[in-house]
């Protein structure tokens, strides 16, 4: 099968190029500024904007599948105030609509755990908003809804860092806000399973780990990991939400007011969907297990 793989030069998307290729797929990664370092001999590269369709069309021409992975991090607080609508919205918009000229069989979105076109955050709104574009095409489609995923070269226990510091530190709320993240490695093989396995067409699957840890928790792994420790100190949310939307991004620290909403509500799933893959939740990575940390 000739797989497109849109953000493939990224973090999920050079373990999912890798997959693939181990697979015997045929790989083309496509991104802003390809760069064959971190993928596997044999992955073609593309370069193109997604939000740009003409840059983008002559990619999708010939494909059998398409992956969309380009997401701009929730994470960070963006200069850009319309780069989630942007590349979420417009650029799904762009890669259907790609796909449909070309006859592209599958299609597949990457989305996140509470997508809604009227969510309380951007990045949740132009999530939901790029779900509504992929199941109102004419192509094949398959979307995912991760909790966050970690692995080398991820963003979540970076950002737990940088927003905090050793020893004595104040999170949101105490740090309460739980996720259920999810090993790449373990990730990835079910993206490339929803390519090979018809039943998953027309499907939404929320996926998430087989722990669940609160940002506070996170953040003790995460400096434990280092011979470190770290007390919490709650700062009220009311407090951080009106001192970020007066001020806006901390300076030196990447949180803003959207942020600081996405605290308020758990990333986490109501029934895992790894189980519709034939994995068993209990016997994937759990974070405390990849950094090293035992009690």
């Amino acid at each position: 099968m000739k797989v497109l793989v849109a953000g493939g030069g990224g973090f999920i998307g050079t373990a999912l190029c890798t997959e693939l290729v181990e697979r015997g797929h045929e790989v083309t990664a496509l991104s802003r500024n390809p760069d064959s370092d971190d993928l596997p001999d044999g992955v073609d590269l593309a370069m193109g904007d997604v939000s740009a369709y003409d840059s983008i069309e002559g990619a999708v021409e010939g494909q059998d599948a398409v992956i969309n992975l380009v997401s701009p991090s929730p994470l960070f607080d963006p200069d850009d105030d319309d780069l989630y609508e942007r590349v979420h919205l417009g650029g799904t918009a762009n890669l259907v609509r790609a796909a449909e000229d070309h006859e592209v069989p599958r299609f597949v979105q990457i989305s996140a755990l509470g997508a809604d076109p009227d969510g309380p955050t951007n990045y949740i709104r132009a999530k939901g908003q790029a779900e509504a574009v992929v199941t109102d095409s004419d192509l094949s489609w398959t979307i995912i809804r991760p909790s966050i995923v970690f692995g080398d070269g991820a963003e979540f226990l970076e950002f737990t860092k940088q927003v905090t510091t050793p020893y004595v530190t104040g999170l949101p709320g105490g740090g309460e806000t739980r996720f259920q993240p999810i090993w790449v490695e373990d990730f990835v093989p079910l993206l490339a399973d929803t390519l090979e396995d018809g039943t998953h067409v027309g499907e939404t699957y929320e996926i998430g780990g087989p722990q669940i840890v609160t940002l506070a928790d996170a953040t003790e792994l995460a400096y434990a990991a280092e011979g470190k420790s770290v007390t919490i100190i709650p700062v009220p949310m009311a407090l951080t939400k009106l001192g970020l939307t007066a001020a806006g991004p901390v300076p030196f620290v990447p949180f803003g007011p959207d942020q600081a909403r996405s605290l308020e509500f758990d990333n986490t799933v109501a029934d895992n969907d790894v189980d519709a893959f034939g994995v068993e939740e209990a016997k994937l990575q759990t974070l405390q297990s990849y950094l090293g940390v035992w009690e």
